[in-house]
């Protein structure tokens, strides 16, 4: 495992009006493991995924990425960086096919016919190839519309889509929400051959039993506060729990540390 982090958020914080959603908050994840994040509805799990994603500017802190200190000011911009988030509503064209969907909004065209046209045959082949080196194997086409596939199968399709671009972190929203057994069976396999490959995957999800599964560390937040970061290894659901609903904030003059009470 990489010793410097692929990615830092050194004491961000973000303020919505009068309401404080984040406060000098730590975070960090290294090329080839998987962090989970965890934390009661409010906790700020959204607030920091999308200051990390361009989505909000943090109001202070900073954030590092492969060594550089970056300014995040939109989607692109993270995308350019080599981040990318699958969200839980996947954000998939149930119309379109598999194919047109990987390259939806960069379709390759070939412009050396006389009139430019989408070249189909060189997107399906790397679409092909995508899913293949990610062992999804449970496709029968890459030509089958979105709306047909199981929500296991569209997951996977997401996150096929989001590592194509030579993405380096992949942030994952509750993936599992709503799948059956086999289903999240399926995603969690997946989720943890990115790591493999080493990507840097940071994992939202409310279900500690999947956590456990796939996580190397879990990252606990609570009021906005990070509560700790455990090495999943050395830490039980039992401890994780008293984390996300008990955990105390400890506020000192000058500092918003966190830590378990």
């Amino acid at each position: 495992m990489a010793a410097e982090p692929l990615l830092q958020c050194i004491k961000v914080t973000k303020r919505f009006g009068a309401i404080q959603a984040l406060t000098e908050v730590d975070f960090d994840v290294r090329a080839g493991e998987v962090v989970a994040l965890v934390g009661d509805n409010g906790a700020g799990k959204s607030t920091l995924i999308k200051g990390i994603a361009g989505i909000y500017n943090f109001d202070e802190g900073e954030v590092r990425f492969d060594g550089k200190k970056v300014s995040i000011g939109s989607p692109r911009e993270a995308s350019q960086l080599g981040i990318e988030v699958v969200y839980q509503d996947l954000a998939l064209a149930d119309n379109l096919d598999v194919v047109a969907n990987m390259f939806l909004g960069r379709e390759k065209v070939n412009s050396s016919l006389p009139f430019a046209r989408m070249d189909e045959a060189s997107m399906e082949q790397k679409a092909v190839e995508t899913l293949a080196s990610l062992s999804v194997t449970t496709l029968r086409s890459v030509r089958l519309p979105v709306a047909s596939l199981s929500g296991g199968q569209r997951q996977s399709i997401a996150v096929a889509k989001a590592v194509m671009w030579n993405s380096k972190l992949v942030i994952l929203d509750e993936p599992t929400a709503a799948l059956g057994v086999a289903q999240t069976r399926q995603v969690l396999d997946l989720v943890r051959r990115l790591a493999d490959r080493g990507l840097a995957v940071a994992l939202i999800s409310h279900n500690l039993h999947d956590i456990f599964e796939v996580a190397d560390r879990i990252a606990v937040l609570r009021l906005g506060h990070m509560i700790g970061i455990f090495e999943r290894a050395s830490t039980n659901q039992q401890e994780i729990v008293h984390a996300i609903t008990a955990g105390r904030l400890k506020v000192v003059p000058g500092m918003a540390e966190a830590e378990v009470s």
